[in-house]
């Protein structure tokens, strides 16, 4: 893919070049940074319209670091809402006008503006928001606790889960260009795991800073922005609601199923611009399957090679699009699987359950929930090798 042509600049002057040649085809140079630090990376080369933030542990950083980007010219405009509530509510009204937008947020702040997220995708915004997963429920904990990220599966919204800063950042950026797609055109959330990725350094391998992607061409949404042109009120200008309760059932009805067939159209591109919605390691052939998504998916990849040690082969099938959910590509990824394991960051277990419901009847392998780490605590892959070591009947050789 040719870059496009370098007379085309944004507003910060940066040349415009194919999201194909930014992402696969520039040259890169490898570098030492956090995750937060990595966010704003990716917003410099995104040609981002508007941003507002509300900062709350872990993504206050990633926001302060996008409000420098505003200062130095790279996004049009940013500014502080008044709360979460209000953050996500001001990003909707950015959108609708024709914006790029983004945010971060994180653990309570999710909750405070849960209502927004189903508009977002109602509206049919592409807006994408940074999740940097903490503790949500009492006692107060603000460590790594991805139980939030439950709360988003059925908003209508896409949701992408990164395992390490560099994922992250290919992510942000083919989160636009995903969501930005006519016939998808719904928000993205991409997660990680607060604090774990966002406050560790590690290399990443990063594109030239003086090309961006192409900006973002409103006209050609599934609905109309708001201009000078248009009135207020999108698809509200006159209300169903008006008219009769069969039409109001009926029009939300269909809009509902709408939205969500956008997501499931969203499946071909995320596949040109992430290469895959899973990502296999290990034996191919094991029939010990350990299935995570984010940091629980790297501690599986250490747990497979300490469980070589045992002589156990295993392999891990890590998820990274939660919503689509990767239903034939992880049938197909297990269907030699005699049992499934699921580690994850929180209580509760929604990925076993997400599991649960895409292999009933189309595996025979035994799923078992766990291990689970809840409130910030770590899972050394240890505890992974021990839970299959367990239930294989096997002698510990080493001291876990």
């Amino acid at each position: 893919m040719q870059k496009l042509s370098e007379e085309l600049k944004n507003r910060a002057g940066q040349k415009i070049v194919d999201p194909e040649y930014l992402l696969f085809e520039a040259p890169r140079e490898k570098v030492f940074m956090t995750g937060s630090e990595v966010v704003k990376e990716a917003v410099k080369r995104a040609s981002v319209d508007a941003s507002v933030s509300y900062p709350i542990t872990p993504q206050s950083e990633a926001a302060h670091l996008i409000g420098e980007l505003w200062v130095e010219g790279y996004v049009g405009v940013y500014f502080r809402g008044e709360s979460e509530f209000g953050v996500m509510s001001e990003l909707a009204g950015c959108s609708m006008a024709g914006a790029r937008t983004i945010t971060t947020t994180s653990g309570p702040g999710t909750l405070r503006a849960m209502e927004n997220f189903p508009m977002w995708a109602g509206s049919r915004l592409p807006i994408q928001l940074v999740l940097m997963a903490r503790g949500i429920n009492s006692p107060l904990s603000i460590q790594p606790d991805d139980l939030e990220v439950s709360f988003l599966l059925d908003t209508g919204c896409m949701v992408w889960y990164a395992e390490n800063a560099q994922e992250l950042f290919d992510m942000i950026l083919a989160g636009f260009v995903v969501a930005e797609q006519p016939d998808v055109h719904v928000p993205v959330v991409n997660v990680i795991n607060g604090f774990f990725i966002s406050h560790t350094r590690e290399s990443v391998m990063l594109p030239p800073d003086d090309i961006a992607l192409p900006p973002y061409n409103p006209y050609k949404a599934p609905m109309p922005p708001i201009d000078m042109e248009m009135p207020p009120g999108r698809f509200l200008r006159d209300p169903f609601v008006m008219k009769s309760n069969y039409i109001s059932y009926a029009t939300h009805t269909s809009w509902q199923f709408e939205v969500r067939a956008a997501i499931e159209r969203a499946r071909p591109y995320i596949k040109k611009y992430l290469g895959s919605l899973i990502e296999e390691f290990g034996d191919p052939e094991a029939e010990i399957v350990l299935v995570s998504t984010g940091t629980g998916a790297a501690q599986a990849k250490e747990a497979v090679r300490l469980l070589e040690d045992e002589g156990v082969k295993a392999k891990v099938v890590k998820l990274r699009t939660i919503r689509p959910f990767p239903i034939n590509e992880l049938r197909e990824a297990v269907k030699n699987a005699k049992v499934i394991f699921v580690p994850e960051f929180n209580v509760v277990g929604w990925l076993e359950r997400e599991i649960r419901r895409y292999l009933y009847k189309h595996s025979d392998a035994e799923i078992i929930g766990g291990p689970r780490v809840a409130g910030g605590m770590t899972m050394p892959p240890e505890i992974i090798v021990k839970d299959v070591l367990n239930y294989l009947g096997k002698e510990v050789k080493h001291v876990y």
